[in-house]
This record gives C-alpha cells, sequence and structure tokens, in this order.
C-alpha cells in the first residue's frame, strides 16, 4: 500500500501548477505527493521546483489513495489501460483532461475508482486559476469537495454539472487565450495611435488585471463599473458604442459557442 496521499500521472505544465499550490498553501506536504511522466526533464523540473518525489513509470502514483490525472486526453486510453490494474477499488480518481467524460474514464477503469472531473485554467501556473469541479460515477460529497479544496489551493474552484462540462470549457478553460487575444490586439491598437510598443503593451496588461481585480474585489456587475466610466460623450462611450456596432459581444458568444462544441467533439 503506498505511502503517498497523493499520486499525479503526468508532470507538465498543468500538473505543476496544480502541486505548487497545493504544497505552497499547505493542502498537502511535498512528502504525501509522487508523480509520474516518462519525460526524464518533466520530472526532474518538478522535483527542482517543489520537491516532490517523481518516477519513470505510473505504478506508484496508480496505487494512491487519491490518482490525479493530468496527461493529455489524446493519451488518455493509454494511460487508463496502464494505470487499471494498480487503482484500488477505492480510490479517489480526478481528471482534468478536456472533453474525457466521467463515463469514459470509469470505463477505462474497469468500474474502479470514485471518479470526479476537474476543468482547470492556466492561470494557475500564478496562483490566478478558477476550476470547475464535477462528480462522476460513485464520487461522495466528500470526495467533490476535497477536489474543490484542491484545485482551490490555486486560484478559485466552483462545483457544475458534469453536463455543463463542455461550457465551463468554452469560458474559463479556452478564456484566457481569449483575454490574452483581446490584450494583444489592444497593444496593437496603442502603438497605431503611436505609442511605445512596450508602453502600450504595460499599459494593456494592467488595464486588464485592474479591470478584473476591481470586478473581483468590488462585488459589482461588469454592467454597473463599466457605467462608471462611460460618461456620456465622452471617449469611452465613442469606443462602446463602435465594439456594439461590430457586434463584438456577439462575436464573443460565437467563439464561446465554438470552444464548447469542440468540447463535446473531442469527448466522442
Amino acid at each position: 500500500m503506498s505511502e503517498f496521499q497523493l499520486g499525479v500521472i503526468g508532470a507538465g505544465n498543468m500538473a505543476t501548477a496544480m502541486l505548487r499550490g497545493v504544497v505552497e498553501r499547505g493542502y498537502l506536504s511535498r512528502e504525501e505527493i509522487v508523480a509520474s511522466d516518462p519525460d526524464a526533464s518533466r520530472r526532474a523540473a518538478l522535483e527542482g521546483a517543489l520537491g516532490i518525489a517523481c518516477v519513470p513509470d505510473n505504478l506508484a502514483p496508480a496505487s494512491c489513495a487519491r490518482v490525479l490525472l493530468c496527461v493529455k486526453p489524446f493519451v488518455m486510453d493509454e494511460a487508463l489501460a496502464d494505470i487499471a490494474g494498480a487503482v484500488r477499488d477505492d480510490a479517489l480518481v480526478i481528471s482534468i483532461a478536456a472533453g474525457i467524460s466521467t463515463d469514459q474514464l470509469d470505463r477505462g477503469l474497469g468500474g474502479k475508482g470514485r471518479i470526479v472531473r476537474v476543468m482547470p485554467n492556466t492561470p494557475m501556473l500564478v496562483g490566478a486559476g478558477v476550476s470547475a469541479v464535477s462528480a462522476g460515477p460513485r464520487a461522495t460529497p466528500d470526495d467533490v469537495e476535497w477536489t474543490r479544496a484542491l484545485c482551490a489551493a490555486g486560484g478559485q474552484a466552483v462545483v457544475v454539472e458534469e453536463g455543463l462540462m463542455d461550457a465551463v470549457t468554452g469560458v474559463s478553460g479556452s478564456g484566457p487565450a481569449y483575454f490574452l487575444y483581446f490584450i494583444e490586439a489592444l497593444t496593437e491598437a496603442g502603438i497605431e495611435q503611436g505609442l511605445d510598443p512596450e508602453v502600450a503593451a504595460v499599459l494593456a496588461a494592467h488595464t486588464g488585471l485592474g479591470a478584473a481585480k476591481l470586478l473581483v474585489e468590488t462585488g459589482e456587475t461588469p454592467q454597473a463599473l463599466r457605467a462608471k466610466v462611460t460618461t456620456p460623450g465622452g471617449t469611452t462611450e465613442a469606443a462602446i458604442r463602435h465594439m456594439e456596432q461590430s457586434k463584438l459581444s456577439g462575436i464573443i458568444q460565437g467563439a464561446v459557442a465554438a470552444a464548447t462544441q469542440r468540447g463535446k467533439e473531442l469527448g466522442g
């Protein structure tokens, strides 16, 4: 029986981001975690960054009481086949793979384990992520809460029905790229108006950071905060009017719908 409390399959960026929050916030100690990855450089990077034990094969992490699957969706079937024999019947098995349903995980594990699915996002790398957690076969409320707290160590975490996970992927899983795309465009727009590229980049990035922080910390709605800066006849009103005439809201809604649909396709 494993001495570790959490076994992690895969030691890539998302695994590292999640484990950094877990260790730094004291949710688990580094001595309670073991991770596996076939890539020696990834193992070395995780060991060096967090002091977590890393091994080349999946046996040790797969035999833990709690198993976190941090592998890409396209290799999930192979990973499940590899660990199914080692996973305990009563293990908590958590997956962060986009588009892979808990039913698929259940089949791959041969009906073993209590399964929970998570959709995190990349701002976990800086402790500002948001994750959605949903219960799968045999998962208990305690399993869901343990997983939610695990994810919250890297930012925020909410609980949703699994049927909404593709929508979560469309909003928050892929969402950081939308904001970065907007900041990239805002930077280029500033340059076109004569700003130095470095100055434009700082202004755009910190405006995005400040707007999000203002929204989260005041608890006011985006509409209310936007109204406070939109003076009738002023510069902001001119910009917003242009966005509305260009149907920017519809473009964003269409982008989220496209991402949601792609998530459904990836899940088969």
